[in-house]
């Protein structure tokens, strides 16, 4: 999971790069998505680096992906009036922050698998 935790940190922090610079890169708030991808990408770096902290920063980096997957149902409302040809107040800030939660939530249901998967390889070593 650490190269994942990387390459999902990467996408957020470019998520949130492309947002500012799509703003005219006068609303720092778009680069919001960064912050949770630079904490991704800390995660994957220590998992890799410290083999011993791997399944710690690993839970980090899932928490991580849970607060941004709400993302998703914060922007659900905006994203389908728009889709629907109507007007929101920040559009790029809507789909900034759907565009967080859908690729936090590949990257949590990435963790739950491995989760998974790691607990039954630990059962069939010790059966």
């Amino acid at each position: 999971m650490p190269k994942q935790a990387l390459l999902f940190g990467a996408l957020l922090i470019a998520l949130g790069l492309i947002g500012f610079v799509a703003t005219g890169s006068t609303h720092k708030t778009a680069l919001i998505p960064a912050i949770p991808g630079l904490i991704l990408a800390l995660c994957g770096i220590i998992g890799t680096a410290v083999p011993k902290a791997r399944m710690h920063v690993m839970h980090v980096a899932a928490l991580i992906g849970l607060l941004g997957a709400s993302g998703l149902a914060m922007s659900a409302k905006k994203i389908l009036v728009l889709l629907g040809g109507g007007a929101v107040e920040r559009p790029v800030a809507a789909w900034l922050q759907f565009g967080m939660g859908a690729i936090c939530l590949v990257f949590l249901v990435l963790c739950v698998k491995s989760f998974i998967d790691a607990r039954r390889a630990r059962k069939a070593a010790g059966n």
